[in-house]
C-alpha cells in the first residue's frame, strides 16, 4: 500500500512538471513560455489564406485605381509637393520617432532594434482604403503609397544605418529586396488596370470603386483575425512595447496630420498623408525580422509587428469613425443654416410684396 501511494505521488509530481514543461518540438522555451513551430495544418491554413488574402488584395488595389483620375495622378508626379511631404513624414517623422520611443522607454537592443525596423518600413495599402473612406486625395495616396514603396528600396538600409548604431550593426539586419519588389509589382499592376478602367469606361469604375471598397474594409478586418491566428504565441510581450505599440501609431497619424498642415495642404489630403505615415507595411516588418534574428531573439520581438498592426488599425477606425460623425454633423448644420435662410428670404419677400401691393412669385412660395 506504502508502494501505491508512493508512486501515486510520483505520476502526480511528474505530471504537473510535465505540465508547467515546454513540449518537446519547442523552438523557443523560456519556463512556461514557448513557440511550437507551424504542424501541417497551420502551415496549409498559411498558404491557402496567402493566396486568398493576395488575390483579394489585388482586387481591392485595382478598384482603388478605379477612383484614380489620371490627369490628376500624374499632376501629383509632375508637381511632388504632396508626396515630398508624405516622404519627410514617412522617412523622416517615422524613424525618428521609433529612435525616441526606444531611448524614452529604454528596450531592449533587439527590442529597439524591432521598433526602428518598423519606422522605416514604407506605407501598407490598407491606408489606401481608409482614405477613400474619409473621403482623402486618392490620387495623392495611391502615388505616395507607390513612391514609398519604390525609395523604401534605398531609405530603409538608409534609416537603420542611421539609427541603428547605438544597438546594433546594420549589416546583420537583411533587408528583404525581393520582398519590396513583389509589394511593388502587386501594388502597381493592378492599380494601372484601374486607371484604365476609370479612363475608358468611368460609370463601371464607379461600380467597381464601391464594391471594391466594401471589399477591401472586410479584407482589413480580415487581415488583423488571420494575424491573430497564425502568428499567435504563448510568451507574454514587455509592457514596454504594449506602450509603444500603442503610442507609434498614433504619433505617426498626429505628427503626418500637423506636418501636412504646416505645409499648406487642403484637408483632405491632410487626412491623406496622416493615413500614410500612421499605416505601415507590418508584413514586411515581419518578413524582415524573421530573417534576420535567432529565435531566441525573435522572442522577444516577434509579436511587435502584430501588435502594431492592431493599434494601428483600432485608430484608423477611430479616425473614420470620428470624420463620419463630424461630416454627418456639418452637413445637417450646413441643412439647418439654408433652410433657416430660406424661410427669411421668403418671410421678407412675402412682407415686402405686402407693403408695395405687389406680387409674391411662385419661386418664392
Amino acid at each position: 500500500m506504502q508502494t501505491y501511494l508512493l508512486s501515486q505521488q510520483f505520476n502526480t509530481r511528474s505530471l504537473a512538471e510535465n505540465s508547467t514543461a515546454c513540449p518537446a518540438n519547442a523552438t523557443i522555451c523560456s519556463g512556461t513560455s514557448c513557440v511550437l513551430p507551424e504542424d501541417n495544418f497551420n502551415e496549409t491554413l498559411s498558404v491557402v489564406l496567402s493566396a486568398v488574402l493576395t488575390i483579394m488584395l489585388a482586387l481591392v488595389m485595382f478598384s482603388m485605381g478605379c477612383n484614380v483620375d489620371i490627369k490628376k495622378f500624374w499632376g501629383h508626379i509632375k508637381r511632388p509637393w504632396g508626396i515630398f511631404v508624405g516622404f519627410l513624414c514617412q522617412f523622416g517623422i517615422m524613424p525618428l520617432t521609433a529612435f525616441l520611443l526606444s531611448v524614452a522607454f529604454n528596450v531592449l537592443p533587439v527590442q529597439a532594434v524591432v521598433v526602428l525596423i518598423m519606422g522605416c518600413c514604407p506605407g501598407g495599402t490598407a491606408s489606401n482604403v481608409i482614405a477613400y473612406w474619409v473621403d482623402g486625395d486618392m490620387d495623392l495616396s495611391i502615388s505616395m503609397t507607390t513612391c514609398s514603396t519604390l525609395l523604401a528600396m534605398g531609405m530603409m538600409p538608409l534609416c537603420l544605418f542611421v539609427y541603428t548604431k547605438m544597438w546594433t550593426d546594420s549589416n546583420t539586419i537583411v533587408l528583404p529586396y525581393d520582398s519590396i519588389g513583389i509589394s511593388l509589382v502587386a501594388l502597381i499592376i493592378p492599380v494601372s488596370f484601374g486607371i484604365y478602367v476609370n479612363h475608358r469606361w468611368p460609370s463601371k469604375a464607379k461600380v467597381i470603386l464601391k464594391v471594391g471598397s466594401i471589399v477591401g474594409a472586410i479584407l482589413i478586418v480580415l487581415i488583423a483575425v488571420v494575424g491573430g491566428i497564425l502568428y499567435k504565441g504563448s510568451w507574454t510581450i514587455s509592457p514596454k512595447l504594449w506602450i509603444i505599440g500603442t503610442i507609434f501609431p498614433a504619433a505617426g497619424y498626429s505628427l503626418g496630420f500637423f506636418l501636412a498642415r504646416i505645409a499648406g495642404l487642403s484637408w483632405h489630403r491632410c487626412r491623406t498623408v496622416s493615413l500614410e505615415t500612421g499605416m505601415q507595411n507590418t508584413q514586411l516588418c515581419s518578413t524582415i525580422v524573421q530573417l534576420s534574428f535567432t529565435p531566441e531573439q525573435l522572442e522577444l520581438m516577434f509579436t511587435f509587428p502584430l501588435l502594431y498592426s492592431i493599434f494601428q488599425l483600432l485608430f484608423a477606425l477611430l479616425i473614420l469613425g470620428g470624420y463620419r460623425l463630424y461630416r454627418r454633423h456639418r452637413v445637417k448644420t450646413k441643412t439647418d443654416v439654408e433652410k433657416t435662410e430660406e424661410k427669411e428670404d421668403s418671410k421678407s419677400t412675402s412682407s415686402h410684396a405686402k407693403i408695395n401691393g405687389g406680387f409674391v412669385s411662385n419661386e418664392t412660395k
